[in-house]
């Protein structure tokens, strides 16, 4: 069947969707970012995941409609339901989009980048789309990723190049094994055949799964470089502090996660990738003398063992 890109690329109406946990200003630059956008078809979707109060600050902080005409809903989630219960509130709350585009709080997409997402997911051999990541100084956070299944560990594409550098995507493409959840382009088909996040991930690499999951039911990925969106990694949970005043959270849930996706998708390695974890965690922290973060690291890891899911106990 033949598409019409540029058709497609102008008409489709996107449902944004954005996860808050307490951080109206950082919400409202992303939002400002998002008014720029070339492509104008679209809604903004917010959960917030903090609480009442955090829920009226956003509400107060943004406008209910952009410049541009755009909607701006703010949902109220029923307690902390985690990054993923977020996004398929905000997926839900907008059944009827063309796509919805997942953002992180802390980017700031260029306003041709929600374009040439789309134009990429209107060639038709794809069902969802990343693009560029990167971060203030130039530098490449990431293209999408590869997963290491008997590692448990998962690799970003293009990570540390220059935006400078040319990328071809025939190439990155059949390397992607998940897209960075930072900014993920899903069309209709991803959600209807593959459905919706696992919640009981709660927060790091749902998407790594989600995407393993969709890939095994013949959906695939593309890569859309020249959409660039600007990343402040890391923003909300702490997880780029440096390694040795990092918090517990980001280090506690990657380390249980990621053997959950390996449970989850292959689960005869895990045996093999539980070891390797184990090995690279000693490697990751211990080494750097990182005693404190070691032991969040290796927390996480017994979790993951146990195969233990949702909001993690000790934050009760």
């Amino acid at each position: 069947m033949h598409i019409d890109c540029c058709w497609v690329a102008t008409d489709m109406h996107v449902a944004i969707c954005i996860v808050g946990f307490c951080n109206a200003e950082q919400i409202r630059q992303c939002v400002d970012a998002l008014s720029e956008s070339d492509h104008a078809d679209f809604e903004i979707v917010i959960c917030e995941n903090g609480g009442a109060d955090a829920h009226a600050r956003l509400q107060s902080a943004l406008p209910p409609v952009l410049a541009g005409g755009q909607p701006v809903a703010v949902l109220l989630a029923p307690g902390n339901i985690g990054y993923a219960g977020g996004v398929n509130a905000c997926i839900s709350a907008a059944p009827d989009a063309g796509a919805w585009w997942v953002v992180n709080p802390d980017t700031a997409p260029a306003p041709s980048a929600m374009r040439e997402l789309l134009a990429r997911l209107a060639l038709g051999d794809c069902d969802a789309v990343g693009g560029t990541l990167h971060y203030a100084d130039g530098t490449v956070q990431g293209y999408g990723g590869r997963w290491h299944g008997w590692m448990a560990r998962a690799e970003s594409l293009g990570k540390g190049t220059r935006m400078a550098d040319r990328v071809n995507p025939a190439e990155v493409e059949p390397k992607l094994d998940y897209l960075l959840g930072a900014s993920m382009l899903l069309g209709r088909r991803f959600v209807e055949v593959n459905g919706l996040m696992r919640e009981d991930y709660f927060l790091y690499a749902e998407e790594v799964e989600w995407c393993l999951r969709a890939k095994r039911r013949g959906l695939r990925l593309g890569l859309a470089p020249a959409a660039r969106i600007l990343h402040g990694q890391g923003g909300t949970t702490g997880s780029a502090d440096p390694i040795a005043r990092r918090p517990r959270l980001p280090i506690y849930l990657d380390e249980r996660n990621k053997l959950n996706v390996v449970r989850d998708t292959t689960p005869a390695r895990l045996p093999v990738a539980a070891c390797a974890a184990f090995v690279l965690i000693v490697l990751r922290y211990v080494r750097r003398g990182a005693w404190r973060q070691a032991g969040y690291a290796l927390s996480g890891w017994a979790a993951g063992l146990r195969n233990a899911r949702d909001f993690p106990p000790w934050m009760r």
